[in-house]
């Protein structure tokens, strides 16, 4: 199974306010394991970067100028991205942005049915909240000390290992360092011998009956390994 984590940087909050995408990082997995695999790009949003989203992320309009246009790169996107699933947090940010460059540069846009959407995982295992990239991390115990300023590749890692955690946990990663496991211990039988044994409940002519069918048996019949016919016998006369 075959699935991107993807993540986007922008101008803004609002495609249709003409704000841009800026960055894009993808990660590549298979059945949920990083493969190594990843696309990353910086882009030219051909318009200015508003003082409170360089605040984000850290990207100025001069660092972009020489950067390519979407249109530039987005074969090579697509391509990356297959038919694969996409998984995205807060996805109907990330997708109607990702829809707008695809429709500004004259490319089919992405479907809906083909996202997860972490955040909504999240929600439902954790409805009390919060869900931010970053609670999950510390609530899952990942290091996201790099992330002092949002990067698209850089938080689609960070998102690959919090999806390992909400579809299941860490084996996703088969690590192979030392593992504690901790048994605890919550009970012990013991196996007592009887005062007396029970008693037989068996009549004699049962017996005797059942040894006569085991005699018709052969002398290599499984049955010699387990019936003694003087222990049979003392049996039938107590």
């Amino acid at each position: 199974m075959r699935e991107i984590v993807l993540d986007t940087e922008t101008t803004g909050l609002d495609p249709f306010q003409g704000h841009r995408v800026v960055e894009i990082g993808c990660l590549e997995l298979v059945n949920r394991i990083p493969t190594g695999a990843t696309f990353h790009t910086y882009l030219n949003p051909e318009r200015e970067m508003p003082s409170e989203a360089e605040a984000i992320h850290g990207l100025s309009a001069a660092f972009l100028a020489d950067k390519p246009l979407f249109a530039e790169m987005v074969d090579e996107l697509l391509v990356f991205l297959g038919d694969a699933t996409l998984v995205i947090h807060n996805a109907g940010f990330d997708l109607a942005f990702l829809n707008a460059e695809l429709n500004r540069a004259k490319h089919p846009t992405l479907g809906r049915e083909r996202i997860v959407d972490t955040l909504m995982l999240a929600r439902r295992r954790h409805p009390a909240g919060p869900n931010r990239l970053d609670d999950l991390c510390a609530r899952y115990g990942i290091d996201n000390s790099r992330r002092t300023k949002h990067g698209a590749l850089l938080d689609a890692e960070l998102l690959a290992e919090v999806y390992a955690e909400l579809v299941g946990g860490r084996q996703a990663r088969l690590g192979l360092g030392e593992q504690t496991t901790v048994v605890r211990k919550v009970g012990v039988m013991v196996a007592r011998a009887r005062s007396a044994p029970l008693g037989a409940l068996l009549t004699a002519e049962e017996r005797a009956a059942h040894l006569a069918f085991i005699a018709t048996l052969g002398a290599d019949a499984v049955w010699h390994d387990y019936v003694v016919d003087e222990a049979i016998d003392a049996d039938a006369k107590a």
